[in-house]
C-alpha cells in the first residue's frame, strides 16, 4: 500500500516560513462541538504543520487539505505538544484517529485513503466521544489543495 508523508523537516520549513505568517481559519464541528482550525492547504503550509508550536488552545487544530485522496501519514518531528490526528475522507467521515507523541519519527497513517486531516490537542476526539465513523462539519468552506 502506497503511504504519502505529509511532512518533510525543517528546511521545507526555513524556506517556507513567510508563508505562515497568516494561514486562513476554518469553523468545523464535530457535533456540538465547535473547532477553530488552522488550515494548510498548501505545499508548504502542509510541510510545516504545527512544528515549533507551543501552545494549541483547547478547541483550536490544523485542518489539512491533500490534493487527492490517499493514505496519508503524519509525524511529530520538530512538533513541541502532543496531538491526535483525525483522517477525513472526502465527505469529512473520520477513517482512524492517532495519538502522536511531540518530537517522533514514527509514522501515523491513515487506514483507508484520507482527503483531509485534522490535529487537536492531544486527547480531544477521545475526551469528546469522538470516533471513527463520526463526521466532521464545515469542511465544504475550505480552500482547495494546491
Amino acid at each position: 500500500m502506497k503511504r504519502t508523508f505529509a511532512f518533510l523537516g525543517v528546511s521545507v520549513w526555513m524556506a517556507a516560513s513567510a508563508a505562515f505568517a497568516q494561514l486562513p481559519v476554518l469553523e468545523l464541528s464535530a457535533g456540538i462541538h465547535l473547532i477553530r482550525a488552522e488550515v494548510a492547504y498548501t505545499f508548504e503550509t502542509r510541510a510545516q504543520g504545527l512544528m515549533f508550536r507551543k501552545h494549541l488552545g483547547p478547541n483550536e487544530g490544523m485542518f489539512f487539505v491533500f490534493p487527492q485522496s490517499e493514505p496519508y501519514c503524519m509525524w511529530m518531528k520538530n512538533t513541541l505538544i502532543p496531538l491526535s490526528v483525525a483522517f477525513l475522507d472526502e465527505k469529512g467521515k473520520i477513517v482512524s484517529i492517532s495519538d502522536m507523541q511531540p518530537q517522533t519519527e514514527t509514522s501515523h497513517c491513515a487506514a483507508a485513503p484520507a482527503k483531509f486531516a485534522l490535529e487537536m490537542p492531544a486527547g480531544w476526539f477521545a475526551k469528546k466521544g469522538i470516533q471513527s465513523g463520526a463526521t466532521i462539519q464545515g469542511l465544504e468552506k475550505a480552500p482547495a489543495a494546491r
